[in-house]
């Protein structure tokens, strides 16, 4: 028989899984979306963009093979960080892009931040929540 401490306990855990679930969910989504708008370009620009933003697209565009490396890792993080059970990969894969998505919101496109940093707090927390997984990488 379970205590009250440890039925609290249990549910606490049910919680934080259902939250992570429904998180890892929506994560993966936005970036399989970003990564297939890379091949499909189906989502318009905005008409009015930073000009530092538009110079460093420009960049990305002219180095042939960027926009499609990232649109596959973006859409092979994504659908790992759906999957309970290799969620911790598509974090780790996830997590370069996302450091330069919240870099070049904080460079480039200051309004995106409080997205950007939502996005990177998720990422984070995955890869905190899976560290254990990570420990035999620096070993």
């Amino acid at each position: 028989m379970l205590n009250k401490f440890q039925v609290k306990l249990q549910n606490t855990t049910i919680m934080k899984n259902k939250v992570i679930l429904v998180l890892s969910v929506l994560f993966g989504l936005m970036f399989i979306n970003s990564g297939l708008n890379k091949f499909f370009a189906y989502m318009p620009m905005p008409d009015e963009m930073p000009q530092g933003a538009v110079a460093l697209m420009e960049a990305m565009a002219s180095v042939g093979w960027l926009f499609p490396l990232v649109g596959v890792v973006e859409v092979v993080g994504g659908l790992l960080f759906i999957t309970n059970k290799y969620r911790a990969l598509g974090a780790i894969i996830i997590f370069p892009v996302m450091v330069g998505v919240l870099l070049t919101h904080i460079v480039n496109i200051p309004g995106g931040l409080p997205l950007a940093l939502v996005l990177f707090a998720i990422n984070a927390w995955v890869m905190i929540e899976n560290r254990e997984k990570y420990a035999p990488l620096f070993q």
